[in-house]
């Protein structure tokens, strides 16, 4: 029976240092798999600039600004300052 007790004994040893062998070289394996990844990868492209805003039309803002000053929200000189910025 002490025979079969060390027999047992010496297999979980041998088991149990083969697993953390194996684990240890899979870990080490995936980490340069993954660094050969990164390293062969291509580089980030660049972003595509935003379109530029559209102008707004003027047509459309001197009728917003002239109902503002029919409606007494802007005075004689503030609408013709606003519509001068507008025109250029």
């Amino acid at each position: 029976m002490p025979g079969l007790l060390r027999g047992v004994a010496r297999t979980a040893v041998i088991a149990g240092t083969a697993t953390t062998v194996s684990n240890r070289v899979s870990r080490r394996q995936a980490n340069r798999w993954a660094s050969q990844e990164a390293e062969q990868a291509p580089p980030p492209q660049e972003a595509a600039p935003p379109p530029p805003a559209e102008a707004p039309d003027k047509i459309e803002m001197l009728t917003q600004l002239g109902k503002l000053h029919a409606d007494g929200t802007l005075t004689d000189e503030e609408f013709a300052a606003e519509k001068a910025k507008i025109l250029g």
